[in-house]
């Protein structure tokens, strides 16, 4: 009966990991990217190939939908869209945003999100302040679980069972843990909603831009109100911008 019962324990903590696991991962994108999704966008790789369409960013994909279909002559097919799976990223110079090329809805939603970045509201800074603390603490909340944990099985009777699934255990900490965890850096938190200067390195040379700066995260940088413009371009552009920090880094506050 002991046998079956912790069998029975074992198929449900396995079972559980991998609903949770799969219900995370399916929720956890990228803020910056997030903050993209839905909006025209133009992808620049490091190779300099250009890929504009509306945006849909995935847990492990970027996927581009064209405004026209896209016939290609040579191999006899029509494209719709332009996927960008994670394991492409490492290929991304930078998302852009072009400001002259938004329709008017997109540009007054744009223009609120630019009002709310520079006189945040209660709301947001009490949400942020909080992203920020579990940012921060995010070790210590995988020790406070596992000793809550290690309570369950000498308090609780049934808590027996549990002895031989702490595999199970530590993957879904890991996965509640990594859901709620975030980048937290001082110094660049001090600057949201400021003017920075962004430097990056481009055929090997240093190049810089200067934008708001709207959000970071583990792996890219987010401003708005950029001047940028392409190499061979001629005049900069007014554009929001995502840049990959392996790219990309905050060097100077502008004004």
């Amino acid at each position: 009966m002991v046998m079956q019962d912790t069998f029975a324990i074992t198929i449900i903590f396995i079972v559980a990991a991998t609903f949770i696991g799969a219900f995370i991962k399916g929720r956890l994108k990228d803020r910056c990217l997030k903050h993209f999704s839905g909006a025209s966008v133009t992808v620049i790789t490091k190779d300099m190939k250009t890929i504009w369409g509306r945006l849909k960013a995935e847990h492990s994909s970027l996927e581009l939908f064209y405004p026209d279909i896209y016939r290609d002559e040579k191999d006899n097919h029509i494209e719709t869209s332009y996927i960008i799976y994670k394991n492409e990223f490492a290929g991304i110079l930078m998302l852009v945003r072009f400001l002259g090329r938004l329709n008017a809805e997109e540009s007054k939603k744009r223009d609120i999100i630019l009002k709310k970045t520079y006189h945040p509201g209660l709301f947001h800074r009490i949400s942020r302040n909080t992203r920020n603390i579990f940012g921060t603490i995010k070790d210590s909340i995988m020790e406070i679980s596992a000793l809550f944990v290690g309570k369950i099985k000498t308090a609780v009777p049934a808590g027996k069972f549990l002895s031989g699934q702490e595999k199970y255990v530590s993957q879904i900490q890991g996965q509640v843990v990594s859901g709620i965890g975030m980048s937290y850096e001082h110094v660049l938190e001090r600057h949201i909603g400021k003017r920075v200067v962004v430097s990056y390195m481009l055929d090997s040379k240093k190049r810089e831009f200067s934008g708001i700066l709207r959000d970071y995260t583990a792996e890219f940088i987010e401003l708005m109100d950029a001047e940028f413009k392409l190499l061979n371009d001629k005049n900069p552009e007014k554009a929001d911008i995502v840049i990959p920090r392996s790219i990309g880094v905050v060097r100077h506050l502008g004004e």
